[in-house]
């Protein structure tokens, strides 16, 4: 099991980065991990470090910024170290790959290689949400702002099978993101895809319209929405757990000024238990491989678990579901 490491990409590169691959490859005896960026800053971090052999390096002289314009930067720097995973796994020497850097740079660069899986119209970041009732997938945080109905359509597909032998859900259920739960609410993108759920063989598992406030309840395993839209319900539910973690902290260690500590460790427990870094990355379904996305504060905790999501996901060939159920499904070919 090989997969890239963009070393380069994320906001405190390449350290962290690197201190995620060696702990991923202590855990899983059966990864290996090729840390793509440049060498002469990543030799000296893996100096002395065990399992040396199953982190080899590819060279590449260039990296893009957090802030730069994603096509701007892949067409003015070609040996950028994104641009180098995505032509890894188009060569299929890897199995997989994951970044924290530039997320726009990580989705145009898969979509300039247009490696779609068989039938699939557009790939979708789908994330993990927490919830009441356990982890939920919500799709698309951001790869696709302008998608049509057959597009989420597809998500919904997706998210399904990932919520499946990811999140061990055996029957997920479906949600379509809108501004109430009433079947003739939203716009017409809405409409068009609840009728696409309701004449599919996922009828059985799609519970119709669910609203924002839904998602944390666990109203549904699998939240089906456009890019923009998950992108924004993402940032501000991240926001508003940190603003919530904080505040509650501060009312409990000014009420219980004896028991300070205890109430500190219990709170910090709940902030890690429900980080983002305990997943470890977003993957990008819908590509012809395993394509992890990190947030770009990323340390080496978040690292060593997206290497590990990764590495799960090319094993429990999540790839090879997907085909076969799109095939099945009302809404194959391509709308180019």
């Amino acid at each position: 099991m090989l997969i890239a490491l963009d070393a380069m990409g994320g906001d405190h590169a390449p350290g962290p980065i690197v201190a995620g691959a060696v702990q991923a490859v202590a855990a899983d005896p059966q990864l290996s991990v090729l840390l793509v960026g440049d060498q002469p800053r990543l030799e000296p971090l893996l100096a002395g470090v065990a399992h040396h052999e199953r982190l080899p390096l590819f060279h590449c002289t260039q990296a893009v910024g957090m802030e730069e314009s994603p096509v701007v930067a892949l067409r003015k720097k070609p040996d950028n170290s994104i641009s180098r995973c995505w032509q890894l796994l188009a060569q299929q020497k890897v199995e997989g790959i994951v970044s924290a850097g530039n997320t726009g740079a990580m989705v145009a660069g898969g979509l300039f290689l247009k490696r779609y899986l068989k039938n699939v119209r557009r790939p979708g970041i789908a994330t993990v949400m927490p919830t009441l009732k356990g982890p939920c997938v919500l799709i698309d945080v951001g790869a696709n702002v302008n998608p049509k109905p057959e597009h989420l359509f597809q998500y919904g597909v997706m998210g399904s099978i990932f919520a499946r032998h990811i999140l061990q859900r055996p029957q997920p259920t479906i949600g379509l993101m809108n501004v109430g739960s009433e079947e003739q609410k939203g716009h017409d993108l809405a409409k068009d895809t609840h009728a696409l759920f309701n004449g599919s063989p996922l009828r059985g598992q799609f519970i119709g319209n669910v609203e924002g406030r839904d998602i944390h309840r666990g109203a549904a395993d699998v939240v089906v929405c456009d890019g923009f839209v998950g992108n924004v319900v993402l940032k501000t539910s991240e926001g508003v757990f940190e603003f919530t973690m904080k505040m509650v902290l501060q009312e409990l260690l000014t009420a219980l000024d004896v028991e300070r500590e205890k109430a500190k460790q219990a709170l910090e427990r709940l902030t890690h238990r429900y980080d983002y870094s305990a997943f470890g990355g977003a993957p990008l379904l819908g590509i012809d491989g395993v394509c992890i996305i990190c947030h770009g504060s990323s340390g080496d905790r978040a690292i060593q678990n997206a290497l590990g999501v990764a590495a799960n996901y090319a094993r429990a060939r999540l790839n090879e579901l997907i085909v076969k159920e799109l095939e099945a499904s009302p809404t194959t070919g391509s709308d180019e």
